[in-house]
């Protein structure tokens, strides 16, 4: 297949800049709500943005964005865009146990649905919290009635990442009731290594150029379609400063007066859709079944910490 033949996933994680777990130490959650919220706007610019160059996309909604600002859902749905769920609290997955996962996330999504008048079917985990310590959130996610989830990194980092996962979008638990489809976040090879590419601050630290060529590696190379994903926050250089340490403050705050530009040139060179189109445009025999095993930890955490 030609790279400019393929559809990728355009997703953006909807949070407002205080929720972000670069600041989890140093912002008070009893205080988000008395904060001076920023997420409508930058959710409507993220919307024009998008607009302008004709894509639709996916919507991972934050369910305390949902319950406190149900007309940006709402917006989002009636723009045309897909709507998911990205969690309740923005609390990491492997950090919660099983039950806490199962009721949040649950509360989440009736939250969301009942804010946009539709079925959500697609998660993913505040900062991508899905590892080996929480590979059990899939069963339940599936148990909930999830079609698909977005929440692994094959990558090593210092938050989130399982270095050895599939890179390409696979089927968990196929034959069983818990079956959900994963679409992991991109990476390319260098060396042994895996190297995060796609969104976030990977895209605002990295040259421009840099991101392009290793997107249009996937495409090319891999002949398959890539994940992109940011935050109404990033195309929001007047936000809110918090002191949370110096690599917290360069993740969250490099390079955003530069983001909005950037997406428009990126939505300039690639093709995008939903998530859910473009799971199911892919051919059945790309959508290969992984069981996890060998990434599986030994016990299963339950209860309020894991």
């Amino acid at each position: 297949m030609e790279a400019n033949a393929i559809i990728n996933a355009f997703t953006v994680d909807v949070e407002d800049y205080f929720h972000v777990s670069a600041y989890a130490g140093v912002v008070d959650r009893e205080q988000w709500a008395k904060l001076p919220s920023r997420v409508a706007r930058n959710t409507e610019t993220l919307t024009s943005l998008l607009d302008e160059a004709g894509v639709r996309g996916t919507f991972f909604v934050l369910g305390w964005v949902a319950e406190h600002y149900p007309d940006v859902v709402r917006q989002i749905s009636a723009a045309g865009h897909e709507v998911a769920c990205h969690g309740l609290s923005h609390d990491l997955v492997y950090r919660q146990g099983l039950d806490k996962f199962r009721d949040e996330t649950k509360r989440a999504k009736a939250l969301i649905e009942d804010a946009a008048g539709i079925e959500v079917k697609g998660y993913r985990a505040a900062s991508f919290s899905i590892t080996r310590a929480s590979l059990w959130a899939l069963d339940c996610l599936a148990e909930l009635g999830f079609a698909y989830d977005s929440s692994i990194f094959p990558v090593l980092h210092d938050r989130y990442g399982i270095p050895d996962a599939p890179r390409q979008p696979f089927e968990y638990g196929a034959g069983t009731d818990s079956s959900i489809v994963e679409f992991p976040m991109p990476t390319i090879s260098v060396g042994r290594w895996r190297i995060p590419v796609g969104g976030g601050g990977y895209f605002r630290i990295y040259p421009y150029a840099l991101t392009r060529v290793a997107l249009k590696h996937i495409n090319r190379r891999r002949c398959r379609p890539f994940v992109f994903y940011t935050h109404p926050w990033e195309v929001d250089p007047d936000q809110p400063r918090f002191d949370a340490g110096r690599l917290s403050n360069f993740r969250h705050r490099t390079n955003l007066h530069r983001c909005q530009n950037r997406l428009r040139r990126l939505l300039g060179d690639f093709r995008f859709a939903p998530m859910e189109q473009v799971l199911a445009n892919l051919p059945p025999q790309d959508l290969r079944t992984q069981d996890l095993a060998s990434l599986r930890p030994t016990t299963i955490p339950r209860g309020a910490g894991a």
